[in-house]
């Protein structure tokens, strides 16, 4: 696509967005005009796509996932059990990762979310078993391939079995092996501006996977290097006691001691936090990623978002890992997040277009991507156009509200820094049905070991 060309996303249905009732101009990467009811736009040599059948969204941010975990979705041996019971039943699973498994995860992870709207997703990989060493790159190269934005974690895990951890020893490495490659993949793969496609952020686990001198470590190195901060944090009871056990503090304090507190941070998770500790978050720009859908099917808790933004605290959206996800759609997340606070908060407080908001602009803010996640003259041309055409559909009246309400999941159109990455539906060049054999053959190999 000629990225000097300007495109005029014309008359949609509905948009998310003030004041561009006949839609929006884009021109290399970013968005140059918007269109009012009645008017023109004022660019003139831009070629029009008619959008009069579509609902345009910013392009949804995911931030909160694990890739890796399409190759586990309902496994019989994880099911209905929590988190700790949980990971145990499948850290011997993961252990059994190859890099070309990784690579058909990771593609059929982002296929997924692009499909479902979604313009830019982290990933937390943690897992590094032998012979997997070079999993951020295997990643990289599947988000190139497919055209969508990246900031991808350099996860870690170095706190085993034998040193009171969940994992067991296969899966995670020595503290100068994870530091070392943390400074490699950022050297390597680290873009910076605003135009930027792919950027690493640095993410040990857990408080109960990783040690403290690995926590303090890597949040000297971000300092150093620059990038962002990512953990799981108080997404249960049962961490809340791991920390009060092996530390002697609650899992904020530990956070703080670490030099975790701080702007460059965003959590997952985010569940178990008193009043004090929310003002904490917000006065430190701290941010969450909600994963509704995981913290419903693990049984975990429910994030309390409406106190969390009161106190100043960003809420993004994550789909979390598909092994308690089960699925890695962010249209369905908005829908599940907005059904979970609105059923906590009530009617007065909760709407969907709040769910929207902590997909894109609250998502765009987790990850310390401002340019992202509104559509608005100078941010990026990422973007998602849906059809109301389905059965579900029929008989709406609000366009905007039937995305969420009526359970949109699949985009039309999705636009990527000005380029079309989906198209009728489907990611031109992709072959999803070998994509499917091929994920599904790898992962039954990891299911019968």
């Amino acid at each position: 696509m000629d990225q000097t060309q300007a495109i005029w996303i014309r008359d949609p249905l509905s948009i998310l967005a003030d004041g561009a009732e006949r839609g929006l101009v884009v021109r290399g990467g970013r968005i140059i005009e918007l269109v009012p009811r009645g008017r023109e736009p004022v660019t003139a040599d831009a070629v029009a796509y008619d959008a009069g059948t579509h609902v345009v969204l910013p392009g949804l941010i995911n931030t909160h996932h694990h890739f890796y975990q399409t190759l586990t979705r309902a496994l019989p041996a994880a099911l209905d059990r929590e988190l700790f019971p949980w990971l145990q039943a499948l850290y011997p699973v993961w252990a059994r990762l190859t890099p070309e498994s990784l690579h058909l995860g990771a593609t059929v992870a982002m296929s997924e979310l692009l499909l479902s709207g979604c313009t830019t997703t982290t990933d937390h990989h943690y897992v590094f078993p032998a012979g997997l060493e070079d999993a951020v790159d295997i990643e990289v190269a599947a988000a190139q391939r497919l055209g969508i934005r990246v900031l991808l974690t350099r996860g870690s895990m170095n706190r085993s079995r034998k040193d009171g951890g969940l994992p067991p020893d296969s899966v995670v490495q020595d503290e100068d092996t994870i530091l070392a490659d943390s400074e490699r993949v950022v050297a390597k793969h680290h873009q910076r501006g605003e135009d930027a496609m792919t950027q690493i952020a640095l993410a040990p686990c857990s408080p109960f996977s990783v040690t403290t001198s690995l926590m303090c470590a890597t949040a000297t190195l971000a300092d150093k290097l620059d990038v962002r901060l990512h953990t799981h944090l108080a997404e249960t009871e049962d961490e809340n006691r791991f920390c009060e056990q092996m530390h002697g503090c609650r899992p904020l304090d530990y956070l703080e001691q670490c030099g975790w507190l701080n702007a460059r941070t965003w959590l997952a998770h985010g569940i178990f936090f008193n009043s004090d500790e929310m003002k904490r978050l917000g006065k430190a720009k701290t941010a969450i990623s909600h994963c509704a859908c995981s913290n419903q099917i693990l049984a975990s808790g429910c994030c309390p978002v409406c106190e969390m933004e009161e106190a100043g605290v960003s809420i993004g959206l994550g789909v979390d890992g598909s092994a308690s996800n089960d699925e890695s759609n962010l249209m369905q997340e908005v829908r599940a997040a907005f059904l979970l606070q609105r059923a906590r908060y009530g009617v007065g407080r909760v709407s969907h277009k709040d769910a929207l908001r902590w997909a894109t602009r609250g998502s765009a803010a987790c990850i310390g991507r401002p340019e992202l996640g509104e559509i608005a003259v100078g941010k990026a041309a990422d973007l998602a156009l849906f059809k109301l055409d389905e059965l579900r559909f029929s008989g709406h009246g609000d366009p905007l509200a039937a995305l969420v309400l009526s359970g949109a999941h699949r985009a039309d159109r999705v636009m990527v820094g000005g380029r079309w990455v989906v198209a009728d539906g489907a990611i031109p060049g992709l072959d999803l049905s070998d994509l499917i054999r091929r994920h599904s053959a790898a992962a039954r190999a990891m299911h019968q070991g």
